[in-house]
């Protein structure tokens, strides 16, 4: 489907529908869908010019299919979450699978069993995994930081050669200054179990996520608008409801100061020599290099091409916001900008910029399907 097809201009002098959507990623296009299911007539707008969100993909120059805000692999354990996106694409399987380099050698990450085999030339069993985790970790209790987990799971050693220094890439901060749920995301395997994700439900949309998007915003009632900031929306007083997915405390005009979000940089690159540049879909680099990871993004798709294309990701404190850096004087600042948005009355907040959350994707869509029926209701 063409964006043309989809893409439903309002006519000058129109009434506007209803409710005014901001943001035409994964929050704010559920939403959008959900209330044109019941009749109820959306404007959707957004200031890129394309919709997806974050999880826009499209080909490349050289026809290779990218992502270009960084890889999006979608996993799930929520059975009605893959079969509602399912109502919108065909899936191919896809397991992810990472490998870390720590001094030149390539290991399996999340750390498992056959990490500490080729890292320190053991041949544990899965008993001698679980005896090795015990005899190397540092015991914290409590347990309040991202230091303090994986010190207490995989001690000292694994913990300055897998997590330091990535965790100093990726936020700009040691992981002593993280809560502790940044790295509790993170499993250690005293098996050989070497997918990122173990999820019931693990698959990337055939033909896309733009794609995905565009089948589901392709609805009469819905009205896409895109190239469009929510700043320039002159008529917003005109809606009898809205629906926000951007920062909270720009909505709000940083009224207590602005939330700290970490942004990316994306380095792509087309290797026309090689139809394969690494093993996997994704590499990480926590002790060399300024970025963090590359990803090759036909092992996503599956793609048959003679070249191959890449992304290197460099973070950074200013750009685009990503992702919310969860500490507690950032949790204390987004509760004074979510004490104002539950007084709003004709406002809703959904998805991880909104709501100041570090969601996965099936998150935000179960997220957004949530406030789709409160306010159905």
């Amino acid at each position: 489907m063409q964006q043309a097809s989809f893409v439903h201009r309002l006519k000058r002098g129109a009434a506007a529908p209803p409710v005014l959507v901001v943001g035409a990623g994964f929050a704010g296009s559920i939403v959008a869908r959900e209330l044109a299911e019941a009749g109820v007539r959306v404007r959707i707008v957004d200031k890129r010019p394309h919709i997806a969100g974050n999880a826009y993909d499209e080909r490349d120059p050289h026809g290779v299919l990218v992502h270009r805000y960084g890889p999006h692999i979608f996993h799930t354990n929520a059975e009605r979450i893959f079969r509602y996106l399912s109502r919108f694409t065909e899936w191919r399987p896809y397991e992810h699978r990472v490998l870390s380099v720590v001094e030149g050698v390539h290991y399996p990450f999340p750390i498992n069993r056959t990490t500490l085999n080729r890292l320190y030339g053991l041949d544990l069993d899965e008993a001698g995994a679980a005896r090795h985790f015990e005899m190397a970790r540092e015991p914290r209790d409590p347990v309040r930081t991202s230091e303090d987990v994986v010190l207490n799971s995989v001690g000292r050693d694994l913990y300055e050669k897998f997590f330091l220094k990535y965790t100093r890439k990726q936020w700009g901060l040691d992981p002593s200054q993280l809560k502790a749920g940044v790295a509790a995301r993170i499993p250690v395997r005293c098996d050989d179990e070497d997918r990122y994700f173990t999820d019931a439900f693990q698959a990337m949309p055939r033909h896309g996520y733009t794609r995905l998007f565009e089948n589901l915003l392709d609805h009469p009632a819905i009205h896409v608008e895109t190239s469009v900031d929510f700043a320039d929306v002159d008529d917003k007083d005109g809606y009898a409801y809205v629906v926000y997915t951007g920062p909270i405390d720009a909505y709000y005009g940083h009224r207590f100061g602005a939330l700290p979000y970490r942004s990316l940089r994306f380095e792509h690159e087309h290797v026309a020599d090689a139809s394969r540049f690494q093993p996997v879909g994704t590499v990480n680099y926590p002790n060399d290099h300024a970025y963090t990871r590359i990803t090759e993004f036909k092992h996503l798709t599956g793609q048959e091409h003679p070249g191959t294309s890449i992304v290197r990701e460099y973070p950074q404190a200013d750009g685009e916001p990503y992702y919310p850096v969860p500490r507690e004087e950032n949790e204390d600042l987004y509760k004074r900008y979510e004490a104002l948005a539950q007084a709003e009355t004709k406002v809703a907040f959904v998805g991880r910029l909104a709501q100041y959350r570090y969601y996965n994707m099936d998150q935000v869509v179960g997220a957004a399907l949530a406030a789709a029926r409160r306010l159905l209701a």
